[in-house]
């Protein structure tokens, strides 16, 4: 595998600042709350939350504690996500405190790393003759992926190269584990992670073997004879997991992409994380080795995900079983899986696929994951989190009917298996990183974000300033400072949420029919304070879904901007599935109260079907039309629902 001769497309985390209201509180609010409550999580010190004992693994792994393994297999990863999160932090803001207890941590690690490189708690404490022994079920490599990701953070944040040196020579000792030489294992992961954490590992060093190794991981999944069952086979047919079976995972192989070579899949399928995961990694490689037949694996698996698996929240991975994808629109609203980690990872895979293309529906894609599921991931006090995120909520139906036992109608402290939590916290302090695309041909603006990026422009240095109200008034103004005039090409996404968007340049209109792909190309010798407006008029918009998802037949969903509504028993009341919008309804607009401020709320004129009388039989024959009353509906950001206390919830609305 070849390193391509174009510059990367990454921009550097240190070259973007957020100075946007609205996630710039978000960013602090990860800074002085949500890492130190993780760090609490992780210490087993958050009363009333399940126990993590992740740090404690570590202690004990390292020989400074006696005790016993505790938790999922996977655990080493919360305490990886954790510091990659704080590396984020410490790369845009210094925090002597902060840094000294991630050093400590890095340390703590370190000294559970084995002299040939292996590092793991779980094998090392609770069975050291396993280790690479169970690749389908066991994470390890997954661990791994997650700890060099970790390391490249930290690098970057803080020029520091302890964790890098302890994941480099985790690496190595992976590189001489794995491939196809004698001696060595031909296997590959159940959970993919260590295909994408390789390939930043190579940005970093650019040492050709991490590239190469993360290059056979991905060739090497769902070829035959099947490592999986010879693995199996080796441990005497014995299995870790038992949940669904003995052995299910390594009998059901679409859970993890294994079932074929990527090049023969067809559509997304299985667990939903380990697909987005993988296919973020796919496409870093396709980008980093110009490789013509993974670009097309990842545009063709990229297109049945979201044209025919994708919710409307941005969320993916429909059903419980599995954590997986189901079919073709199979899109149930009340027991949808819809993990956070998948919308995140959904989040990575649009990423890099900007980067392999610039399309505005992978941009749209990453927009709507980004504002409405890996936003409601987490309460707005940053100390709660959804694990599953469903559209659709009736708490009373919970106690009873166990095909919801995977919902919870509000968020939770922690959980025993904590994946989400870590994950929110990296993915929000690495957000500078999803805005600008720079490409050898333009610089992409993907997400509309005051912010201030540092980039290059034909050549030249240039500050690319944003500022306006998206959320508010759809409304954002770009202006360049440079030493001298620079010729080159700035383009703009221009949304697909938006009907009629208009452009000026130093006041004069742009004309955006000539929009390629989605994105408004404007080449020119750009001047010392040019200013672009963007005018991207957020209406109140009726969503209604294609007709082969019959889970929204006859229903409608309302968005405004990337924002997607819902309806909350706080504001109207029980039983909202007696409720209807009329298809006349106006709307109007109004800011929201207590912990909703700041929030923009939708209401409109609308109808509630009168119960029957409690005495009335359940099934009637030729009933006279049911009586309506009109309400006034209310409408709050889906990201924003059960911050009010328990009740019932739904995107999807009947209209009427």
């Amino acid at each position: 595998m070849q390193k391509i001769t174009e510059p990367t497309y990454e921009l550097p985390l240190a070259n973007v600042d957020i100075h946007d209201d609205f996630w710039l509180a978000y960013q602090q609010l990860i800074r002085d709350v949500v890492i130190p409550y993780q760090w609490a999580a992780l210490n087993d010190q958050v009363e009333e939350a399940e126990p993590s004992h992740a740090i404690e693994n570590f202690r004990i792994a390292a020989g400074q504690r006696d005790g016993e393994f505790y938790g999922m297999v996977f655990q080493d990863s919360d305490v990886a996500k954790w510091l990659e999160a704080v590396g984020y932090l410490l790369n845009k803001q210094p925090d002597a405190a902060l840094e000294q207890t991630a050093d400590e941590v890095i340390e703590l690690v370190a000294a559970v790393q084995q002299p040939d490189g292996y590092l793991n708690t779980y094998f090392t404490v609770k069975d050291p003759a396993g280790r690479w022994t169970n690749l389908a079920e066991c994470h390890e490599l997954y661990c791994a992926g997650h700890l060099i990701e970790a390391a490249v953070a930290y690098y970057h944040g803080t020029g520091k190269r302890r964790l890098l040196d302890v994941a480099c020579k985790l690496a190595d000792h992976i590189d001489s584990v794995f491939g196809t030489a004698a001696g060595q294992l031909p296997g590959y992961p159940g959970h993919p992670e260590i295909e994408l954490a390789l390939a930043r590992l190579y940005e970093v060093t650019q040492a050709p073997r991490y590239l190469a190794l993360a290059g056979y991981f991905v060739a090497q999944r769902g070829t035959r004879p099947h490592f999986y069952d010879e693995e199996y086979a080796r441990r005497g047919f014995t299995s870790y997991w038992q949940t669904h079976g003995p052995a299910w995972m390594v009998k059901d192989k679409a859970y993890s992409q294994a079932h074929q070579p990527l090049a023969e899949q067809q559509v997304a399928v299985g667990h939903a994380v380990r697909f987005v995961y993988l296919m973020t990694g796919v496409a870093h490689l396709a980008q980093l080795s110009n490789d013509a037949g993974q670009r097309v694996i990842c545009r063709r698996l990229w297109d049945n995900m979201a044209q025919k698996q994708l919710y409307i929240t941005g969320a993916i991975g429909a059903q419980s079983s599995g954590e997986a994808f189901s079919s073709d629109y199979d899109l149930p609203p009340d027991t949808a899986y819809n993990e956070t980690c998948a919308s995140i990872g959904l989040m990575m895979f649009a990423r890099r696929m900007l980067h392999l293309e610039a399309d505005r529906r992978y941009a749209d894609v990453m927009e709507r994951a980004l504002y409405n599921t890996v936003l409601a991931g987490m309460a707005l006090d940053g100390k709660h989190f959804f694990y599953v995120n469903p559209l659709e909520v009736q708490p009373q139906s919970y106690r009873h009917n166990h095909i919801y036992d995977h919902v919870k109608p509000v968020r939770q402290r922690w959980f025993g298996c904590a994946c989400c939590p870590p994950n929110i916290a990296r993915l929000l302090a690495s957000l500078g990183q999803y805005i600008y695309t720079q490409t050898p041909e333009a610089l992409l603006v993907n997400l509309y974000i005051g912010s201030e990026a540092r980039v290059e422009l034909g050549g030249q240095g240039v500050t690319l300033r944003q500022q306006g109200d998206y959320l508010h008034q759809g409304e954002m103004r770009l202006s360049l400072a440079m030493e001298a005039p620079v010729s080159g090409t700035l383009a703009l996404r221009l949304p697909g949420w938006c009907a009629a968007p208009q452009v000026t340049v130093n006041g004069e209109a742009q004309d955006v029919t000539p929009a390629r792909q989605g994105y408004l190309w404007l080449t020119r010798c750009w001047q010392p304070g040019d200013e672009i407006a963007l005018t991207l008029p957020m209406a109140v918009r009726r969503v209604k879904a294609a007709s082969p998802l019959r889970h929204a037949a006859g229903q409608v969903a309302l968005q405004r901007g990337p924002l997607v509504y819902c309806l909350e028993e706080a504001d109207n009341g029980r039983e909202l599935h007696n409720l209807l919008l009329p298809p006349e309804a106006t709307f109007s607009l109004r800011e929201g109260e207590g912990v909703l401020a700041g929030k923009t709320l939708i209401c409109a004129p609308g109808q509630r079907v009168t119960p029957a009388a409690p005495d009335a039989a359940l099934y009637q024959f030729d009933p006279a039309p049911a009586a309506r009353t009109a309400q006034t509906l209310t409408f709050i950001p889906y990201f924003a629902w059960a911050n009010r206390g328990e009740g019932e919830m739904r995107v999807w609305v009947r209209e009427g």
